[in-house]
């Protein structure tokens, strides 16, 4: 069967159709690599022939002069018959279409991920003054490792360009137009962030932050609809990355990133913060573990006394002690005399005392008491008169000291 060819690239299988004609697998026989191979049919009516075989080379033009590792790389560009071509770098991945699916975020650092690599691209192609205009999930590709690239720029223009769209023509996909572009005015680089900020939201919530039910009412809310932060919907989303976010989504083109590179550090710092904060929240100290079984504490808690607690917790009846006798050692005539001279009744006790030695007619046994003479208490010759009068005065001595002591 005869190889089918486009110039001298062989075509090996079919990638897939685009808006403006088929994908190839091509080989390149001179340099021995597989490519890919974009087509364009021209067999179409004159004017529109024109138009896009001048835009198809415009892509070429624009996209062959880049060449950074975000975009993806044009190695050449031909015709045959009514069939234009370009020559690509073989991308072996898939389109970050095919990874967001709707109300299924996709991991936040995942998606900040692709958003910054994205806007490095784009801040390259800008600066080669270059806007793609139709910055879309079907035109992302993620492949090896994660790594980003851009791609189609079918409808990108040069600042330099001869080919114009008609004013009031609009270019590109209404979900992730800017409002200039909703309105037919002139797209600049500032449209293409817009058109990432709407990307990185759906990423991030899953959903589009500009919906309706046709074209009309989704370009009304792009120009008149300010979408909920994205943490509101997502809340592992940082809240720097809900200010990212509405900076690219500002309606005035004067209020977005002054460049796409801007954008992408913001992007990569606000990454570096939630990685941050994720290494230091896994890095915090646990609480410690408790080494008692749950359910036997819970029951402990609803009982008043535990079982082996409570005998501490009874109160022990104590039995009366038994009264205890006064030592017959004790000496109570001494003991009163020294309650008399500490409470002031030293002089009382000593008349007391004569007056009890005048009855006894000094005829008792003597000993001395606080420097005066006592007869002995109870010794021979005392009348029982005697005795009950002595005890009488003693008791009177003491109750009047305990009176003065405690009051």
């Amino acid at each position: 069967m005869e190889t089918r060819k486009l110039g001298r690239y062989e075509i090996l299988a079919d990638l897939g159709k685009g808006a403006m004609g088929v994908v190839y697998r091509a080989l390149d026989p001179m340099l021995n690599r597989t490519v890919a191979v974009k087509t364009i049919n021209m067999a179409l009516e004159q004017d529109e022939r024109e138009d896009y075989e001048a835009r198809f080379y415009q892509e070429a033009k624009a996209a062959g002069g880049l060449n950074h590792p975000n975009i993806v790389t044009v190695y050449d560009i031909g015709k045959s018959g009514n069939i234009a071509y370009m020559a690509m770098e073989l991308l072996e991945g898939r389109e970050l279409k095919g990874l967001m699916v709707p109300d299924r975020p996709l991991p936040v650092a995942q998606a900040i991920n692709i958003a910054a690599q994205i806007a490095e691209g784009l801040g390259y192609a800008h600066e080669h003054d270059v806007v793609h205009r139709d910055v879309k999930p079907a035109n992302i590709m993620i492949v090896r490792d994660g790594l980003v690239k851009i791609t189609d720029f079918g409808i990108a223009r040069m600042r330099s360009a001869e080919v114009r769209t008609q004013t009031g023509v609009v270019l590109g996909s209404p979900r992730y137009m800017s409002p200039e572009q909703v309105t037919g005015k002139r797209a600049e680089p500032r449209s293409d962030l817009f058109s990432l900020g709407v990307i990185l939201y759906e990423m991030v919530t899953g959903k589009s932050p500009f919906v309706g039910e046709d074209v009309s009412s989704i370009m009304f809310q792009i120009l008149n609809f300010v979408p909920p932060p994205v943490s509101s919907l997502n809340p592992e989303a940082p809240e720097m990355l809900d200010f990212i976010i509405a900076k690219a989504l500002a309606k005035s083109p004067a209020d977005r990133y002054s460049d796409a590179r801007e954008m992408a550090r913001d992007l990569r710092e606000c990454r570096n913060r939630a990685a941050a904060a994720g290494s230091a929240a896994a890095q915090a100290p646990k609480p410690a573990q408790a080494s008692f079984d749950p359910e036997p504490a819970a029951d402990l808690l609803v009982r008043s006394n535990p079982n082996t607690r409570r005998s501490d917790a009874e109160t022990d009846t104590l039995e009366p002690a038994p009264a205890l006798g006064l030592s017959k050692a004790f000496d109570s005539l001494d003991a009163t005399m020294k309650l008399a001279a500490q409470t002031g009744m030293a002089r009382e006790m000593e008349d007391l005392a004569q007056t009890m030695e005048m009855r006894a007619g000094g005829s008792g046994p003597d000993v001395t008491r606080l420097g005066r003479a006592f007869p002995v208490a109870g010794g021979p010759g005392w009348s029982a008169q005697d005795k009950l009068i002595f005890a009488a005065s003693v008791a009177g001595a003491v109750v009047v000291g305990a009176v003065i002591v405690f009051t």
